[in-house]
């Protein structure tokens, strides 16, 4: 079956199928129907189908023998799936005769138990742990660790063995924070079907500055960080080494999923007193993580540098002296300019009297 990938419906009627391998649609995760009804069956194992998601699976009219391999089929037919509920199936005693399999009785044939010593696991970046997982029934079911994509070194040990419960430890060495939020699960399995129990893994570490960016214009201009830490943590920035306010020009924006921080510092039109260093601290009882960032938004209008300047601070006004003159002086000066007028006047009308009486003579 495994060149038919996409394979939906499949139908085997009345071929005298007598066995099935249990992996044999292993490849066909798309079946949804399945008739192998009027065959030669005598037995089916619960693993034939333990990936796929069926929809209606049809059975009637085999030759089932009445035995714990078929205990499966009766749990499903009780509790409707697959539309087991809706068929007449049946399975042959030692005697030969036909029973109907919801009659089916068959001892010491249950679906596994099982147990774990953890149900949340929460360890520091770095120590070790171990996790035991209990399965116990009748048949005594393999227990194992599902770890696909666990980052962590582990290792599976088996250190009870009873006769009904069989007991596994899950070691993790130098747990990473990598496998934060990750979910062990351990399975119990048997002829019957399979049991599972999960853990949650939490594991705590120090604070990372995953990322920080130079200021990038977007609506506003924005330093992107990304930051990582459990339990999360607080962020605090330093502009030139000083705490940095909120105010209408800077402000923070930044959402936080699980372990993970990521914002923006915004500037709303900055100018050159915003340039500067930028310094964001993260900050949980585990530790702290900075990383700084230089943030240029607007050349200074009055660069620092003075050497083609010449500061009018630096010229020295001349001296103004205001000599007051004595009050005689002026008094002199008026006398002297009232004799001056007095004399023009006089030479005036004497020139006067002398043009008239001269011209009668």
């Amino acid at each position: 079956m495994e060149l038919y990938t996409g394979l939906q419906k499949l139908t085997i009627k009345n071929s005298g199928l007598r066995s099935i391998q249990p992996r044999a649609f292993a490849k066909n995760p798309h079946l949804r129907y399945i008739n192998l009804s009027s065959n030669r069956l005598t037995t089916l194992s619960w693993q034939l189908f333990q990936t796929l998601s069926l929809r209606e699976l049809r059975l009637e009219q085999n030759f089932f023998n009445c035995s714990c391999d078929i205990r499966w089929m009766q749990l499903w037919q009780e509790q409707g799936e697959a539309k087991l509920n809706s068929q007449h199936l049946y399975c042959i005693g030692a005697d030969g005769s036909q029973l109907p399999l919801f009659r089916m009785n068959i001892s010491q044939c249950d679906l596994p138990e099982i147990s774990v010593s953890h149900v949340n696991l929460t360890v520091r970046e770095g120590d070790n742990a171990v996790i035991t997982c209990n399965g116990s029934g009748s048949p005594l079911p393999d227990v194992d660790w599902i770890v696909t994509g666990l980052q962590s070194i582990n290792t599976h040990q088996t250190n009870l063995n009873w006769t009904n419960v069989h007991a596994i430890n899950l070691t993790l060495v130098n747990v990473t924070s990598e496998d934060n939020g990750f979910t062990l699960t351990c399975i119990a399995e048997n002829v019957v079907g399979m049991s599972n129990a999960s853990v949650a893994l939490t594991v705590h570490y120090p604070p990372r500055v995953v990322s920080l960016e130079e200021p990038e214009l977007r609506l506003e201009h924005c330093i992107e960080f990304v930051v990582r830490g459990n339990p999360p943590p607080t962020l605090h920035w330093l502009h030139n080494g000083q705490p940095l306010r909120e105010s209408k020009i800077t402000h923070v924006e930044y959402y936080q999923e699980g372990e993970v921080s990521e914002g923006c510092l915004l500037f709303n039109k900055p100018t050159h007193y915003n340039n500067g260093n930028y310094t964001l601290i993260a900050k949980n009882p585990l530790g702290t993580a900075n990383q700084t960032i230089n943030g240029h938004f607007l050349k200074e209008p009055f660069p620092e540098s003075t050497d083609n300047f010449v500061s009018i601070y630096d010229v020295s006004p001349t001296p103004i002296t205001v000599t007051h003159k004595p009050e005689e002086d002026t008094f002199g000066v008026s006398i002297a300019v009232g004799l001056a007028a007095f004399a023009c006047v006089l030479l005036v009308v004497l020139f006067i009297m002398i043009n008239k009486y001269g011209r009668r003579s």
